[in-house]
């Protein structure tokens, strides 16, 4: 290995730690990754010819910005759909469309209430994603438990639900978007064969924490729901029903048009905006719905999105150098290619750092195979998606889900850790026994 393989490593590992650590630097993971992005990019110019030595002359730099037009357009895909699907929870929400969840989890038992809690948590995260799952479902258990112990059970079965729910759905969890644009996982296969898998890694946290929590809540707690707009209820409706049936609808139009999934979700955001725009033809509003709904485009979490873009092409650099492709052989003859083995670490890897960069790596690795265990819906890249996924619950720090939670219910790391993580590894293991039983009888 050379020495500027070597220095572009150390910058991305360099890198890589201070993102982990985001707790204690108080620096934005996403100004990390840029930086990370930026300077990795810059090193590989240095000697251009030692990774590309059959491009002649002087043509080899003009031949580096082409790779780069060509790996950013690979991770466009993965950042407009994340913006579309961004924009259509926030209108959706904005307008009450989820005041319904409010009214279905209502009830005085503290075990029946979990046990909705965690089941609607877990199937709307597969639906829209599962940190926003996850904010609206903490938003609500404020107003139905009141006392701080019972709700920080809550709110860990929560986190396990909400990324359990988001592993199974093409579009539940930014990491199966990733597998799922990239055309390694499709909706048949991952539904079919991590669905169950990843409710038993619910199910299990859920029967475990129940016993944490007995007896009623002293009042049934009446929860009121909150005029935010002019528009009627039957409006509302459609708005909710547009959207998430929208975004329901995106892998189905993949699937009929072959088009990239990103312009699914334009259509479904251009169908809810102009919806919105007629709705507000009939309202006292003074402003216009086209204002509103780029007020909530400038709410999107742009942070967010510029960690992505960054981590996504820093991993394109380890790519381009090989690094990645010896990594996977490294990790194929020490494990023998035992793909529960490889993946299970990944999954516990996950709840230590951020899941996106390390699927992001997986995904430059290993080249997908015409058959066996790493073609499109092999073992090795159904295991991912759910341990990469549900792998995170186990630390409070290891989800975009666990972190927000974090913050807005103020877990400590360490109480996390004490209560929770053993019962989210039970979870965790149990799917992975689960996948290996389907594998051996069903298919």
């Amino acid at each position: 290995m050379s020495t500027l393989t070597i220095l572009i490593v150390t910058v991305f590992c360099i890198g890589y730690l201070c993102i982990a650590l985001e707790g204690l630097t108080k620096v934005n993971k996403a100004a990390i990754a840029l930086l990370m992005c930026v300077l990795c990019w810059t090193l590989l110019m240095l000697d251009p010819m030692q990774y590309y030595p059959s491009i002649l002359g002087g043509d080899v730099f003009h031949h580096i910005p082409e790779v780069i037009e060509h790996h950013l357009g690979d991770a466009a895909g993965t950042l407009f759909f994340l913006m579309g699907a961004m924009t259509i929870v926030e209108i959706v929400d904005s307008n009450g469309g989820f005041n319904f969840v409010r009214d279905t989890l209502k009830t005085r038992s503290k075990r029946k209430l979990m046990w909705r809690m965690a089941f609607m948590t877990f199937f709307l995260s597969a639906i829209l994603d599962n940190l926003t799952t996850s904010i609206v479902m903490i938003m609500v258990l404020r107003k139905l438990v009141q006392s701080r112990g019972d709700r920080l059970i809550y709110a860990a079965l929560v986190v396990i639900s909400a990324n359990s729910g988001g592993a199974f759905s093409p579009i539940g969890d930014v990491t199966t978007i990733m597998l799922w644009i990239k055309g390694v996982i499709t909706t048949q296969g991952v539904l079919t064969e991590i669905f169950i898998p990843s409710l038993v890694s619910m199910l299990v946290p859920a029967f475990i924490l129940q016993y944490q929590l007995k007896g009623k809540f002293d009042k049934e707690q009446n929860l009121p729901k909150a005029d935010v707009s002019m528009f009627t209820q039957s409006q509302r409706d459609i708005i909710f029903w547009l959207g998430v049936g929208g975004l329901c609808f995106v892998p189905i139009f993949k699937t009929i048009t072959h088009l990239p999934p990103f312009m699914g979700i334009l259509l479904v955001l251009g169908l809810l905006w102009t919806v919105t725009e007629i709705f507000h033809y009939n309202t006292s509003e003074d402003d216009t719905m086209a204002k509103r709904v780029s007020d909530l485009l400038s709410r999107i979490d742009l942070s967010t999105i510029m960690f992505f873009l960054g981590i996504l092409m820093a991993v394109a650099v380890l790519q381009e150098i090989g690094v990645l492709a010896l990594l996977g052989g490294w990790l194929d003859t020490t494990f023998e290619g035992n793909h529960f083995l490889v993946t299970g670490i990944i999954g516990v890897l996950s709840s230590i750092v951020d899941n996106v960069p390390l699927v992001a790596g997986c995904m430059g690795m290993y080249p997908v195979a015409a058959a066996g265990d790493m073609a499109v819906d092999g073992i090795f890249w159904q295991l991912l998606a759910y341990c990469a996924g549900v792998g995170g619950s186990m630390l409070i720090i290891g989800s975009a889900a666990g972190v927000v939670v974090m913050g807005l219910e103020k877990i400590t790391f360490g109480w996390y850790m004490k209560k929770i993580t053993w019962v989210a590894f039970a979870g965790y293991l149990a799917g992975i026994v689960v996948y290996w039983l389907e594998r051996l009888l069903f298919f």
